[in-house]
This record gives structure tokens, sequence and C-alpha cells, in this order.
């Protein structure tokens, strides 16, 4: 992208090829940033990376005999346990949680939209029996 020539914290200039790229992935753009796409993402990057090391770590330690390897495989295998449970947790103490809170979230929407939707098409009737042409 291009680099900015005016002072800090003014807008960002955006050279004409910036602006048609992101036209073409507004969209995506948006999902991205407003959807957990990007959360996702590390917890998944931190879960394989954390379990690569976790095995990483278990293989060295039971195959080295020097001490030096042998606190690199430690180090690296508690490394790998901690990212990888941590993971876990996040996972449970804040993705799943949200995700059924956006859940509920909807249900009471449309059935507020339901209640709002009923409310309308009953007042509707009703002002429209008023409004009836008259047989003479």
């Amino acid at each position: 992208m291009a680099e900015g020539s005016g002072a800090k914290g003014a807008p960002h200039r955006f050279t004409d090829a910036e602006l048609v790229w992101m036209r073409e992935h507004l969209p995506e753009l948006r999902r991205s940033v407003y959807g957990q796409r990007i959360l996702f993402q590390w917890l998944g990057i931190g879960f394989v990376v954390g379990l690569a090391a976790h095995v990483g770590g278990y293989v060295l330690r039971s195959s080295v005999t020097t001490e030096t390897f042998g606190l690199v495989a430690d180090l690296l295998y508690a490394l790998g346990f901690a990212l990888w449970t941590g993971v876990v947790v996040v996972l449970f103490v804040q993705v799943l949680p949200e995700v059924k809170r956006r859940q509920i979230k909807r249900w009471l929407d449309d059935y507020e939209a339901t209640l709002r939707d009923t409310a309308q098409a009953g007042s509707d009737q009703a002002s429209g029996d008023d409004q009836a042409p008259r047989a003479s």
C-alpha cells in the first residue's frame, strides 16, 4: 500500500489500484472485521503449533541424553503443552459462549420482529375495516 505523506493521524490516501482491489474484496473484508474469522485462524494456528511443539518436545525428551538438549526439549514440551491447552481453554471460555450469545440474540431479534409484524398486521387489519368503502 502507498505510504501517506500527511501528518500523523491524517487519512490514508489510497492509490487507484488499492481502491479497485478494496472495492472488489469489500464483502470479504467486512466479514473478516465483523466476524470471528481472524480469531478462529489464530486459534487454529496456535493449536497446531502448540501440538507440534508438544509432540516434538516429547520426542526430543525421550531421545536426548545431554543436559543442554534435555533442557531445550523440556522447554519445547512445556511450551507446546501450554499453547495447545491454552487454545482449548479459550475455546471453552470465550468462543463457544460468544457463539451461543449470538445465537440467543438472533432468536430474540427474530421473536421481537415476529411480535412487531403480528402487531402491525393486527393494526393494519383494524384500520382497514374503518377505511372500507360503504355501499349505498
